[in-house]
């Protein structure tokens, strides 16, 4: 059974004084949730009045089409914000890829304690990584081969968590509907790139990059 999470913002500490949007603010004034895999966050299309900011484990967002096609907009790690909305409204649903701890506080909280100012330079930040991300989707999905998208995909992946192991906290299916792929197709990528000694997997949900110069020209 999906648990419920009540948000009490009762337990925020607020700042005496409003000062400079950080995200020591945020953690001054975020309750800490707790989420299990696949746990839903927000939903999509429900009202956007919380900002979230992942502590530990690992986020996915996605959207459920008219034809009942699962679309996933993105990937959010440790340190990532996630949740800033242009408009009122979710466009996506979130969901917690791992057991998660997420930092939730409202936005209106947030405002008062920021300023309007520093709020607005905050989400306007915020708005324009979205875009970037989104951008960055479409130039994968744009790529003509399958080898392309998922070298793209494990090359931005190392690069956004820097570590000389790194962790897959997504399965094959999500990988698959993020590339705009089959899962067989997927696998089949993952195993030519492993017997051509470009990437090395320990397990199903961790690898190491052996030949970076091959996956970047892979990936390019």
């Amino acid at each position: 059974m999906t648990q419920t999470h009540r948000f009490d913002d009762t337990t925020m500490t607020r700042p005496a004084e409003p000062r400079e949007m950080s995200a020591d603010i945020m953690m001054n004034m975020g309750v800490r949730m707790a989420f299990a895999k696949d746990e839903e966050i927000y939903g999509q299309d429900e009202e956007a009045d919380l900002i979230y900011r992942v502590i530990s484990g690992a986020v996915r967002t996605t959207r459920v089409m008219s034809d009942g096609r699962r679309q996933i907009g993105g990937f959010y790690y440790p340190d990532e914000m996630f949740g800033v909305e242009a408009s009122g409204h979710h466009r996506f649903s979130a969901e917690a890829l791992s057991d998660c701890i997420i930092l939730v506080v409202k936005a209106s909280a947030l405002r008062a304690a920021a300023g309007d100012a520093a709020f607005d330079r905050m989400t306007w930040a915020a708005t324009n990584r979205e875009l970037d991300r989104t951008q960055d989707h479409l130039l994968l999905l744009g790529r003509k081969t399958a080898s392309e998208r998922v070298a793209s995909f494990l090359m931005d992946l190392a690069n956004r968590r820097a570590t000389e192991a790194v962790t897959l906290p997504m399965g094959r299916q999500d990988m698959a509907d993020y590339l705009g792929l089959t899962i067989e197709t997927v696998s089949r990528m993952l195993t030519q790139l492993q017997s051509a000694l470009v990437v090395e997997f320990a397990g199903a949900r961790s690898f190491k990059i052996r030949n970076r110069c091959a996956l970047a020209r892979m990936a390019e």
